[in-house]
C-alpha cells in the first residue's frame, strides 16, 4: 500500500514508518519537527528511515501544507501528528493543542474525504476517558477527559467520526494506552526513569506510585495500526497492553534491569487519571489485535537502546 504518515519523525510515527516499510509499503512521511522536545531527536529518527528507497519525508505544518498534493495516490493515511503532553496542555500552551490536535485533524480529514482511501487511521488517546468508571474500560464508556490535552484528542476523534458518518470517510480512531519503547519521547515517564537510573540520579515520582497504567509496547501499537488499516472495521477501538501495572511495579522492573533507583517524591499533577486499563475485546475481534510484549521485555529493549545509542 501507499501510506501517508503524519508525525513520521516522532516516537510512534518513526516506528510505524519502519513497520510499514518492512511490510512492503511505500511511505510518505509528513512532520513539522516542532520544538515540543529537541527536534534533533526527531531528525535522528528520520536518518534511520532515510536510506530506505520506499521512504520520503516532507517537513510541513498540516495547517499550511498543500494536503491535496501530499495525499496524492495514498491508500491509507495514518494521522499521528499532534501536540502531546497532559501536564503541558494547561494555560497558554493550550493553543498549541487546539491547533495541532484539533484544527490540523480537521484540515487533514477534509482533504482525505475527497479521495478513495482504504482507511484513515487516527491515533487517539486513552486520555479521552479521564477518570473512567469501569476497568477494563470499554469503548462504550462515556469519555470524560480531565485535561485540556484529552479534550482536544476527543474533539479530534469526534471530527473523524462526523466525517465518517457524513462523507463515508473510512476512519478508525485508536485509543492508545501509555505507549512505551525505544525512542520514547524524553519527557515521558519511562524515558526519564531509565535516564535517571543509568545516570544514578533521583527520579521525580509524581504521586504515590500506586497509580496504574495499561503500558503498551510500541511495536504492538504499530502492528495494530496496520492491521486496522487492512481490516474492514471503522469506528473507535482501544489499544492497550492487556495487563495494567502500577508505577511502583514498573520501578521494580527497571531496578531489576539497571539497579537501585533513588526517588524524588512529587505531588501528582492536575489532569492525571489515577488508573487506566483498556478493554481490547473489540480490537481483538475486528482486526486480530493481540499484545505480544510484556513490560520486562519492553523495558529491556528501552534500556538496550539507551545504552547502545546514547539516546537518553
Amino acid at each position: 500500500m501507499r501510506a501517508v504518515v503524519t508525525g513520521a519523525a516522532g516516537f510512534i510515527g518513526s516506528h510505524l514508518c519502519a513497520h510499514l516499510l518492512a511490510a512492503g509499503d511505500t511511505v510518505v512521511g509528513i512532520d513539522a519537527l516542532t520544538d515540543y522536545y529537541d527536534p534533533a531527536l526527531k531528525q535522528r529518527n528520520l536518518r534511520e528511515l532515510a536510506p530506505h528507497p520506499a521512504f520520503t519525508c516532507h517537513r510541513r505544518d498540516l495547517l499550511a501544507a498543500d494536503l491535496d498534493a501530499l495525499l496524492d495516490g495514498a491508500d491509507v493515511v495514518y494521522h499521528l501528528a499532534g501536540q502531546p503532553g497532559v501536564r503541558s496542555s494547561w494555560g497558554a500552551d493550550f493553543v498549541h493543542c487546539a491547533d495541532r490536535n484539533l484544527l490540523a485533524t480537521q484540515a487533514l480529514v477534509e482533504a482525505a474525504r475527497k479521495r478513495p482511501l482504504r482507511k484513515f487511521v487516527y491515533a487517539s488517546s486513552s486520555s479521552v476517558y479521564g477518570t473512567a468508571s469501569a476497568f477494563p474500560t470499554p469503548e462504550t464508556a462515556c469519555p470524560r477527559p480531565v485535561s485540556p490535552y484529552g479534550v482536544t484528542k476527543l474533539a479530534a476523534e469526534h471530527v473523524c467520526e462526523v466525517y465518517r458518518t457524513a462523507y463515508g470517510l473510512p476512519s478508525v480512531s485508536l485509543r492508545l494506552f501509555t505507549v512505551y519503547g525505544p525512542r520514547q519521547r524524553p519527557d515521558m515517564a519511562f524515558a526519564r526513569l531509565i535516564r535517571a537510573a543509568l545516570a544514578g540520579e533521583p527520579f521525580p515520582l509524581h504521586g504515590d506510585g500506586e497509580q496504574t497504567r495499561d503500558f503498551t509496547y510500541v511495536l504492538d501499537v504499530v502492528t495494530a495500526m496496520r492491521s486496522a488499516a487492512c481490516a474492514s472495521f471503522t469506528g473507535v477501538a482501544n489499544i492497550g497492553g492487556g495487563c495494567p501495572l502500577s508505577m511502583k511495579q514498573a520501578l521494580t522492573t527497571v531496578e531489576q534491569l539497571i539497579g537501585p533507583v533513588t526517588l524524588d517524591p512529587r505531588p501528582e499533577g492536575p489532569g492525571e487519571a489515577r488508573h487506566t486499563g483498556a478493554d481490547i475485546t473489540l480490537a481483538a475481534r475486528e482486526f486480530g489485535y493481540r499484545p505480544a510484549t510484556d513490560l520486562y521485555s519492553g523495558l529491556a529493549a528501552m534500556v538496550r537502546y539507551a545504552t547502545t545509542s546514547g539516546y537518553r
